[in-house]
């Protein structure tokens, strides 16, 4: 049982990777689609670019709970 309770968190941990990656790529297609504007407004630029940090932080410690530690 202990097993497939694992299983069913990784899954989910799976599927959220996913849309964090995704939201990750969007907020970049933002973030380029701002700068090729002639006077981009830095504050939300700002604000997106903070963002999409956070989503990378919170991928990676996704990732990491997701990978095992191998001791080598």
């Amino acid at each position: 049982m202990k097993s497939s309770e694992n299983m069913s968190k990784n899954d989910v941990l799976r599927v959220k990777l996913e849309v964090l990656k995704r939201e990750h790529r969007d907020l970049d297609e933002a973030i380029a689609a701002l700068q090729e504007k002639s006077a981009p407004d830095q504050l939300t630029l700002r604000r997106l670019k903070k963002q999409k940090l956070s989503l990378k932080d919170r991928i990676a410690a996704l990732d990491d709970e997701l990978t095992p530690d191998i001791i080598a």
